[in-house]
């Protein structure tokens, strides 16, 4: 395979990268770096090559083998009409000529790639026009995106971004796949574009080169250069490493801890904001922020408390977080929005608690490692109290110190490779119509498919074995929460997912890739549901919390529950009061889902089940918990797993339920064994 990236920020080059040194030097081209890096790697090893801009100065040169990226990766370099070094906002105008000189370069090969990579919407904007002239299709990255931008800093603030905004609206419209980095980027951030389609968005969280920050140590000359900034060296530090651009947010950390006499008297602050070596040298918005936080530096009189050296190299990083850790410190990401994170992951492989912004892909993170806080990044106050948290409670800085070595297992750049070029392979591949499916087995996920390692792979065999079966999901989760648990499990691909506890419904392509949303059920569950009039009757409900942002969907309201039994009924009770019809699913005493009332994971099976013409005899649905119930109520072939919650087994209206005897994806494939036998001792009989 012959993939070519298209990178129109030329500011990349295969080694000593200058980060922080301008605004398009940030974490996108480390990205594209270590991507390119690690799919050099995998087998069999495809042609890879990147697509940037030349321009006068030393990233110059018309060609760069870039051996040290590894793999025989190339780096191509295009002129174009202005041969100046352009800032970002101001390379739309570069992209036709860019355009030719690539095409031309595309059409002089003897082998053409097979799919080209855009990163950022410049990039997409070449990658359409060559779509349109040689016919080869594209995948998109944006690494950040304007109407998120411009929702976190404001429109006035942000009066270029109208022409940014309708690139990328054009860039998820036309690109054959989308890559994100977690479920905020894919489910909220895309959400606010006309071109959403979440069927064709994928999540591959980043990798990054962990090993090196789990054997981080402290280097004397680094010590030396930030602890004479410090009176007191040796107190805790929160750190901060990131350029210094409003997105960033530095100068709310600095307000944090200026606000805070307890804080300040408990920990020291430290900022690394990108490297300068004059403030004249940076441009008008990166020169902003650092003024701003030497303002705020001497509006606090945090001198001696706050080190904000000039400059570090990018192998000083490491022993930068070594330098916080051993003073058993924490590591501070406040930006407005962070589409994902690698700092967070460089800080958790060395042992440092995070604290981090609420919105994009720290939420991931902090999920998978379970080693700090999210906080929202516009109150100062919670900063400073997530902070003030950990360093109160030594046996939860120790917790989640250790908790971040699973960020060095979870994100693993071979392993992003290897599932990447899967996903590539399958867009390349010739489309295949699926027959149509004699039967079909709908599964929940959570301690019924999944929970068990040697479970599922032996699910994944037995299906293999099963012809004329479709297999399906039904699930609380949300289509990509869903995708992902189910491709870190090696689970079998779903030809139908039923999400967000039956409100949405989505149907593999002829691609075997991509999914398409099921409009008419969506149309369905749509009737008579207000979900703003929900969340008001709700409002102030005692025993209910409401879940995280990321959690809520457009027909799903999800809460945390006191554990009350009755709380289902208080709820419907207030639901009615205010003249709402809604399904209440309380499921694991925990979770509380409010749902359109034809919404439900039973009323999905039956349109799916409708949708492929099956009779019922012909549908098999598996389930452990309360969220299932009305999924095995209306389906006659229904199985609970062995390890079944919520006294599942017990319920009225399940007593034709098969109860396994076996747990997780064994329960299953024993039920469908069931239900099989059975039906065929009934045909004999019936003979």
């Amino acid at each position: 395979m012959f993939v070519l990236h298209v990178a129109l920020q030329g500011c990349l080059r295969a080694e000593n990268v200058d980060y922080g040194l301008t605004a398009d030097t940030g974490g996108h081209i480390r990205y594209l770096l270590d991507l390119v890096a690690a799919s050099g790697r995998t087998e069999p090893r495809p042609r890879i090559a990147i697509a940037t801009r030349g321009f006068s100065s030393a990233h110059g040169a018309e060609y760069e083998p870039g051996l040290s990226i590894g793999g025989g990766v190339e780096i191509l370099r295009f002129g174009t009409d202005d041969p100046r070094y352009l800032a970002k906002e101001d390379l739309w105008r570069e992209v036709p000529s860019f355009t030719d000189a690539l095409i031309g370069w595309i059409e002089s090969q003897p082998v053409r790639p097979d799919l080209l990579h855009a990163h950022y919407a410049d990039a997409a904007s070449v990658a359409a026009a060559i779509e349109d002239r040689l016919g080869i299709p594209f995948v998109f990255t944006a690494h950040s995106l304007g109407r998120v931008k411009a929702q976190a800093l404001g429109a006035a603030a942000c009066p270029d971004l109208g022409r940014r905004i309708e690139t990328e609206e054009a860039a998820i419209r036309r690109a054959a796949l989308v890559i994100a980095s977690s479920r905020d980027e894919a489910e909220v951030q895309y959400a606010g574009y006309e071109a959403y389609d979440p069927g064709r968005i994928r999540i591959l969280p980043p990798g990054s080169d962990l090993a090196r920050f789990g054997a981080a140590k402290a280097c004397p000359v680094l010590d030396a250069s930030l602890s004479r900034f410090l009176t007191e060296p040796e107190k805790p530090v929160l750190l901060a490493l990131a350029r210094p651009v409003a997105k960033k947010n530095l100068a709310a950390l600095v307000r944090a801890y200026g606000e805070s006499p307890e804080l300040q008297a408990r920990a020291n602050l430290a900022i690394l904001a990108g490297s300068r070596r004059d403030l004249a040298d940076l441009d008008a918005e990166m020169a902003g922020e650092i003024r701003e936080i030497l303002a705020l530096v001497d509006h606090y009189d945090l001198y001696g408390k706050v080190a904000y050296p000039k400059s570090h190299r990018p192998d000083d990083v490491a022993a930068i977080y070594a330098f916080a850790r051993d003073r058993r410190g924490i590591f501070v990401n406040p930006a407005l929005n962070e589409p994902f994170g690698l700092t967070l992951l460089e800080a958790s492989a060395v042992g440092l608690p995070l604290i981090a912004t609420d919105s994009g892909g720290p939420n991931d993170i902090i999920e998978m490692c379970g080693n700090g806080e999210l906080v929202d990044p516009r109150s100062t106050d919670a900063i400073a109290a997530a902070a003030l948290k950990i360093l109160r409670d030594d046996a939860l800085w120790d917790r989640y110190a250790a908790a971040g070595a699973v960020a060095v297992a979870a994100y693993d750049w071979d392993r992003h490779a290897v599932r990447y070029h899967e996903l590539l392979a399958s867009l390349k591949g010739a489309p295949a119509i699926a027959p149509a499916p004699e039967q079909l087995l709908i599964c929940d996920i959570d301690n019924t498919l999944v929970g068990c390692t040697e479970c599922i792979a032996t699910f994944g065999q037995w299906h293999r074995e099963q012809e004329g079966l479709a297999f399906g999901v039904a699930t609380g989760r949300s289509f990509h929460s869903a995708m992902a648990i189910l491709e870190q499990q090696n689970a079998p691909r779903p030809q139908v997912m039923i999400t967000s506890v039956g409100s949405e419904i989505y149907h593999l392509q002829p691609d075997g890739t991509t999914y398409r949303a099921d409009l008419d059920w969506r149309a369905v569950v749509s009737r008579g549901w207000d979900r703003a009039a929900v969340h008001t009757a709700l409002q102030g409900l005692p025993g209910i919390v409401p879940q995280a942002p990321l959690e809520q969907r457009a027909h799903k309201l999800s809460y945390f529950s006191d554990g009350d039994r009755e709380i289902a009924v208080r709820v419907r009770a207030r639901l009615e009061a205010a003249g709402l019809r809604c399904s209440v699913i309380h499921s694991h005493g925990r979770y509380l889902d409010i749902l359109p009332v034809r919404a439900s994971k039973g009323t999905a099976v039956a349109h799916v089940q409708a949708h492929y013409g099956l009779a019922r005899d012909a549908v098999f649905v598996a389930g452990d918990s309360g969220n299932d119930i009305e999924m095995l109520r209306t389906i006659p072939q229904a199985i609970i797993v062995a390890n079944f919650s919520d006294d599942l087994a017990s319920l009225p209206g399940l007593q034709h339920s098969y109860v396994a005897q076996e747990k997780y994806a064994r329960g299953i494939i024993e039920g469908v064994d069931h239900f099989r036998k059975k039906a065929k001792a009934e045909w004999l009989r019936a003979l």
